[in-house]
């Protein structure tokens, strides 16, 4: 099974299946001497963590990182760093009916066939959510990396079933609002409505899908490669490898589509001694280039496919049309639990191409 790495000068190697022993991750090419310690990973993965069992999955992993390599009293040695979680909190009982009758939504039939059944099927394996928890790691380590370049990555629930945010101005106004409610969003009403939205979801057996935007600030002009390195093209890549994700647009992104090149593009202008836009249609990015205008990144979530109500597929062992109901433990709705794996896969981008660059 090949894709399992990503990056040329921070490279990140993910392991494990979701109903494995482990899940874990190597990043080679970090820069020696940046201070890391667990607490500093664990952070972000208990962010990524269920918060309220009514709008996410029953499933409780402590999660709880080990720290195996490349880092030797509290910093990073330039070696590879090795992390991982345990999977403890596993039921694999329900995976055998699926095996041969494939969930819609899911990549039981496609990895059925890629791999002629070899794939470890239980709880999706190579293609679960659960693997996420490596990019949340990786992504810790590249936050490390990137904070020390002044370039800090932020991320949040911009919509929920249709329910869709007023942002506030500022990135710390952002930050406080979204920690204050399960959901992430930094727009408490629209907060209460989205989680009202998912618990109706899922009281039909159903679920919704939604839109996490990220901002990078921070970020120098120049960064990038043209044409097949360029930046947007990797973050967006980056962002696909996120199991669920079914859409990434930047700045304006599709809205740029109806507009005129006038009102599209984004003048320049020169604010104390530094070139900066009037606007930022682009969404911090030209020609797969950093403008040095905030990076704006939104990320589209399709509805989380585990539903319990019947749904029509085949049985492929017989060869014949049947239904099935899905059992188990799964979210209603994955996009707050999205939030730090949105932010994560940005950095890990994000520090791999500065790290190019040698700035």
């Amino acid at each position: 099974m090949s894709g399992n790495s990503i990056g040329k000068s921070f490279m990140v190697t993910c392991f494990g299946e979701s109903h494995g022993k482990c899940v874990g991750v190597v990043v080679d090419g970090c820069p020696l001497g940046l201070e890391v310690n667990e607490e500093i990973i664990q952070r972000e993965l208990d962010r990524r963590r269920p918060r309220l069992e009514r709008v996410s999955t029953s499933r409780r992993e402590e999660d709880k990182v080990q720290l195996l390599s490349g880092v030797f009293m509290g910093r990073t040695t330039g070696a590879p760093i090795t992390m991982l979680v345990w999977n403890r909190d596993v039921d694999s009982t329900p995976y055998d009916e699926y095996r041969w009758k494939p969930r819609p939504g899911h990549a039981d039939y496609p990895a059925l066939i890629r791999y002629g059944g070899n794939n470890d099927y239980r709880g999706g394996g190579r293609f679960s959510g659960r693997l996420t928890a490596a990019i949340v790691m990786a992504g810790a380590i590249a936050k490390v990396y990137l904070q020390a370049k002044h370039v800090e990555v932020l991320a949040y629930t911009l919509e929920v079933a249709g329910i869709r945010a007023q942002v506030p101005p500022t990135p710390s106004d952002i930050r406080e609002r979204a920690s204050r409610n399960v959901m992430s969003c930094p727009d408490q009403e629209a907060a209460k409505r989205m989680e009202k939205a998912v618990e109706a979801a899922r009281e039909e057996g159903d679920s919704v899908g939604g839109i996490v935007e990220c901002l990078a600030l921070g970020v120098p002009p120049g960064v990038g490669d043209p044409i097949f390195d360029s930046l947007d093209a990797d973050l967006a890549k980056m962002l696909f490898d996120i199991p669920a994700v079914k859409g990434v647009e930047f700045g304006s992104g599709f809205g740029a589509a109806r507009l005129k090149g006038s009102e599209n593009n984004d003048p320049y202008r020169l604010q104390d001694g530094r070139v900066v836009t009037e606007t930022n249609n682009s969404g911090g990015i030209l020609g797969g280039l950093s403008n040095g205008m905030p990076i704006i990144v939104r990320v589209a979530f399709k509805p989380t496919p585990s539903i319990s109500k019947r749904q029509r597929t085949v049985d492929l062992k017989r060869m014949e049309e049947t239904e099935l109901e899905i059992k188990g433990r799964h979210d209603a709705c994955i996009v707050p639990r999205a939030v730090p794996v949105v932010e994560a896969a940005v950095a890990v981008v994000l520090a791999d191409h500065i790290l190019r660059l040698g700035l």
